[in-house]
């Protein structure tokens, strides 16, 4: 992809003012490269704090240049996972295949990483922290633009007026709603449901990944270490999103204990534990898909503008780039040339990863018999090692070097 642009300088003007809605990995990281511009910045979190733990995500192709960039790339080189086995499971438990992980979803081994979810946003949070005005446990309650800026109000109270917003507020973003409208217009839903948990590692497993499937379900257990805990996985078919279920914690349990009723292998010690869990995430798998990520002076990055599901492994990865792209845009321009430039560079990136979910994400989870005795007879053929190119879409962006700090 070719990067092509006729910058204006404005570094020169007074101190920008931006808000970032979104403390999670796209927020830290547009934060990072915007304060290196020269903007001040503030982040808002409804977090009361950081956020811990969380299931293990990829850094891979580009975004890891973007993480070699911020200076966290020995960080996560420290923490990163190293899973080094993924065995797949037939109906009745018995052995389909055990492969290098990379060998399934196109990774590079010794270059990509894999590390938790808390471990990345610590590592952003750190790099920024001393830089950036950070607000916990606070929300945007409304915004009001204007031509010169945007008035915000806060849930917590008072309000403030900033040059630009920033939603990074996550698939379910509230910002895009206040500012594009309803989720509905822009959700693509992928035709699966799935809850992830954590419970006890009673499975002597380690750095190592377990899947089991039946036509339309899968389970998995995930063991990135030698840790007491493992993320249970539980992923089935839907041809509609269970709505209702996504606001009720009790009706998710039920839903998932009633698909998986008559399940063998260690499902129903996953079951058990999804009654007992208190840190169950369930959602339907989808993608994000607008025409535009910017109106006025807002704009979207990460999973608020272009969620890839986690069905192409890549939204960690997206989430990385798109907030290095979205500022370097901003470095010389006005919010119209940066936001028209953003687009224009970065979309044919997200298009080709958000593309992925056709290519083989969705076929680890075949929905009838014929196509689950056709994909085991893929992974019986693939090679036990991981290829030494990976997926082309994952480094499909050369970066734009960035501009020297104001």
């Amino acid at each position: 992809m070719t990067l092509t642009h006729q910058p204006t300088d404005v570094r020169g003007a007074p101190r920008r003012t931006v808000l970032i809605s979104g403390g999670g990995i796209a927020g830290p990281a547009l934060a990072f490269w915007l304060n290196r511009y020269g903007y001040a910045v503030t982040v808002v979190e409804k977090a009361p704090a950081l956020r811990a733990g969380g299931y293990p995500v990829d850094v891979r192709g580009t975004a890891r240049e973007v993480a070699r960039r911020m200076g966290i790339l020995p960080r996560l080189r420290d923490a990163h996972i190293d899973l080094r086995r993924l065995t797949f499971l037939d109906p009745d438990g018995s052995e389909v295949a055990s492969l290098h992980p990379h060998a399934v979803t196109g990774g590079v081994a010794g270059r990509d990483l894999e590390v938790r979810r808390g471990d990345l946003t610590e590592a952003l949070y750190t790099a920024v922290r001393d830089d950036v005005e950070f607000l916990f446990d606070d929300a945007i309650d409304t915004l009001d633009r204007t031509a010169h800026g945007v008035d915000v109000t806060f849930r917590g109270g008072g309000g403030r007026t900033f040059d630009m917003v920033f939603g990074a507020d996550g698939m379910h973003s509230r910002t895009r709603e206040m500012v594009f409208g309803p989720e509905e217009r822009f959700h693509r839903y992928l035709g699966y449901c799935f809850a992830v948990f954590t419970l006890r590692n009673t499975f002597g497993l380690s750095h190592e990944t377990v899947m089991w499937n039946a036509p339309g379900r899968a389970a998995a257990l995930y063991a990135s270490g030698d840790d007491d805990e493992v993320h249970a996985f539980l992923n089935f078919a839907r041809p509609e999103p269970d709505w209702d279920a996504f606001r009720d914690p009790r009706a998710q349990r039920d839903l998932v204990a009633e698909v998986f009723a008559d399940a063998g292998w260690e499902v129903p010690g996953l079951l058990a534990g999804l009654r007992e869990a208190e840190d169950l995430f369930f959602d339907g798998a989808g993608q994000i898909r607008m025409p535009r990520w910017s109106s006025g002076r807002v704009a979207l990055v990460g999973d608020a503008a272009y969620a890839p599901s986690f069905l192409t492994g890549q939204g960690t990865s997206l989430a990385l780039v798109g907030a290095y792209m979205l500022a370097g845009c901003l470095a010389d321009r006005d919010h119209v040339a940066g936001f028209a430039a953003y687009e224009r560079e970065t979309r044919e990136f997200v298009t080709v990863n958000q593309g992925l979910v056709g290519q083989g994400g969705a076929t680890l989870f075949p929905t009838t018999a014929r196509a689950l005795k056709q994909r085991n007879e893929r992974l019986r053929s693939l090679s036990a090692m991981p290829s030494a190119q990976g997926n082309p879409a994952h480094s499909a962006l050369t970066l734009p070097e960035p501009l020297p700090p104001a």
